[in-house]
């Protein structure tokens, strides 16, 4: 039997050295437990989401570097990892040095050459959807093919190997290169034809909510379809795109020949698995049982998030404003989760709009954790900054105007203050940050306020509709085994309280209908298609916009005639692909954790709402 290490400690992006230490730390563990093999995922020396330091000679000579002393490591043991391959013989059509994502094979301090003679695997496939821009900075195997005057059948190539006198043959696959089903070719195919025994794919791809359903259900019919056993390692850690904060699982896993899945890790948990393969069954053998995970995916990957990006930070004390809402509430519990309680501060801000009910609800969540806490009113900040500005007279050289604040500048005031006066003097005070608490749905359509309550460093619950939220209230509930957000959190109306409209002890709030709302957003932002209002209005005409949507509410029961669901849905697409857009732009990072992200993944640039000329006869009809 041949024994398989899968190791993928938590990679540093554009961290060399401290990568390289992480690879030899666990090659001298392998050794230790007398594997044969050891398998590291893609691009693991140097990061993947690194930007344009690809483009940095120096750092592509330390990456040369490192590389030769992991092939120095293979001694007594076979090390397969995932580096960047550079052809000094070649450029890029942008003048660069030509580089390759690629896989390579080490053995006895050497690189192994495949079975067409070549020293390393290049990545067949690049993606450029979502966070995904690979061909800005590498060149994939079609090209390389077009250039020799060849075919990428031959130079797709398994590595035949002898490890305990066995031969055996492995084909090397790139993250997307698995993921074919879109693609005019397939590498899998192409290395089971050649006879290899065991697919090994090299992956760093970031982590989703729904992506560990979307990878077994493609791996295990890549088993059943061409009979070979695989096994799949991806990166650890953490990468910022400069706007999304993207995490990897580190999940590994395999697949019989038959397409069965045999075992897989704990997602953010399981660091290093090992295994037996039998070349001449092909059958791979977990060697240890396999745990069972007791953290919902949801919770379990922010908080892994959130801690390695404050790790990257090098910030360990936080300030959070504490409203009395489930937003702050979950916020509050979620950095408890994974900060010492002293390292916690909360602050309410309550102004002459603020019940005595948020009010009490804030202090108990503070109460219920532990954390710091303090109470400053801001109705005499506000106040200040309302006499200096409004009823102000302003001159130019030729006329005179006087200022007047209208009734939303001086709700905006109230956020201001809160956040740019109050929580970021207390964090500077308290050391470390203050946070964003916003959300998803709020995001889509610009339900906040410039400098307000959408700042912050970072939005850790950012990338979740309402009803995520409170989700996550319930799954935080149960990992600290008691209600540490009170249960009338979860049934109060949620409120931005900035005005007597928004009075929550008279069941007034937000005028967002959450439970409608957010699928509608969601559909719009996260659908592979891009619905736009056009496409809504179709929808509603045709009675299909509860089943398009996947609302639980009735349409009918919200909107009574079509004027009123025309007048909503145009109120919140115009802010949703108009001023949002600019506050979206300016909005602090957030942790990733659906399929459509906004940020990298959202590309988006235009602040114009936009109708089509369709949509205005879908309209006219339904008001005639």
């Amino acid at each position: 039997m041949i024994r398989i290490l899968t190791a993928s400690p938590e990679f540093l992006p554009g961290q060399i050295r401290q990568n390289y230490q992480l690879m030899i730390q666990e090659i001298n563990r392998a050794k230790e437990e007398q594997a044969d093999i050891i398998i590291f995922p893609e691009l693991s020396l140097t990061g993947y989401f690194i930007g344009d330091l690809w483009e940095s000679p120096a750092f592509l000579h330390e990456s040369e570097a490192y590389k030769e002393k992991i092939i120095a490591a293979a001694e007594g043991i076979t090390i397969i990892f995932g580096h960047v391959a550079i052809d000094k013989n070649k450029k890029n059509s942008d003048g660069r040095l030509r580089l390759y994502n690629a896989g390579f094979v080490a053995q006895n301090q050497k690189l192994v050459a495949n079975t067409i003679g070549h020293f390393y695997t290049i990545k067949t496939l690049l993606p450029t959807y979502g966070p995904f821009d690979d061909t800005r900075h590498f060149t994939n195997i079609l090209r390389v093919a077009a250039e020799e005057n060849t075919t990428v059948h031959k130079l797709i190539a398994p590595y035949d190997i002898t490890i305990k006198d066995e031969h055996l043959q492995i084909g090397l696959l790139l993250c997307e290169d698995s993921w074919d089903e879109n693609y005019f070719l397939s590498p899998t195919a192409i290395l089971t034809e050649k006879q290899s025994h065991l697919l090994v794919n090299l992956s760093a791809s970031p982590f989703s909510l729904e992506k560990q359903e979307n990878r077994h259900r493609l791996f295990s019919a890549h088993g059943k379809k061409y009979r070979i056993p695989t096994l799949y390692v991806n990166r650890s850690g953490v990468e910022n795109t400069g706007k999304t904060i993207y995490l990897y699982d580190g999940i590994t896993f395999a697949y019989d020949q038959n397409g069965l899945l045999i075992d897989e890790s704990i997602p953010f948990q399981s660091r290093r698995k090992l295994w037996e393969f039998e070349p001449r069954t092909r059958q791979l053998i977990p060697t240890e049982k396999k745990t069972i995970s007791h953290l919902p995916p949801l919770l379990s990957s922010l908080q892994y998030g959130l801690k390695k990006f404050l790790q990257m930070l090098s910030v360990d004390h936080v300030t959070i404003g504490l409203s009395g809402g489930i937003d702050s509430a979950v916020n509050a519990a979620l950095y408890r989760s994974i900060l010492p309680k002293e390292h916690l501060l909360f602050v309410n801000t309550p102004t002459q709009y603020n019940s005595t009910t948020t009010r009490i609800l804030a202090k108990t969540v503070a109460e219920n954790i532990g954390a710091y806490y303090t109470e400053i009113p801001i109705d005499h900040f506000v106040d200040e900054t309302k006499q200096m500005i409004d009823c102000r007279s302003i001159s130019s050289k030729d006329r005179k105007i006087t200022l007047h604040l209208s009734p939303l500048a001086k709700e905006n005031m109230q956020a201001r203050d809160r956040s740019s006066r109050v929580l970021a003097g207390l964090s500077s005070a308290f050391g470390g940050i203050f946070t964003c608490n916003a959300n998803k749905t709020e995001l889509t359509v610009g339900y906040g306020t410039f400098y307000g309550d959408l700042a912050g460093a970072v939005a850790a619950t950012g990338d979740l509709w309402k009803y995520q939220i409170y989700q996550l209230g319930h799954e935080l509930n149960a990992y600290f085994q008691e209600d540490i957000i009170p249960k009338d959190i979860f049934t109060l109306k949620p409120s931005a309280e900035l005005s007597p409209q928004q009075d929550v002890t008279k069941n007034l709030g937000d005028p967002l209908i959450y439970d409608y709302h957010d699928y509608l957003f969601r559909a719009w932002v996260e659908s592979s298609s891009r619905p736009t209002i056009e496409d809504t209005l179709r929808w509603y005409a045709d009675g299909v916009l509860e089943e398009k949507i996947h609302t639980p509410l009735t349409i009918q029961d919200i909107f009574p005639t079509a004027k009123d669901f025309i007048c909503d849905l145009e109120r919140w697409w115009t802010l949703y692909t108009g001023f949002a857009v600019a506050k979206r732009i300016q909005a602090p990072p957030i942790i990733a954790v659906s399929r459509r992200p906004y940020g990298t993944d959202f590309r988006e640039s235009q602040m114009t709402p936009y109708y089509t000329d369709t949509y205005y006869e879908w309209k006219n009809k339904l008001l005639q």
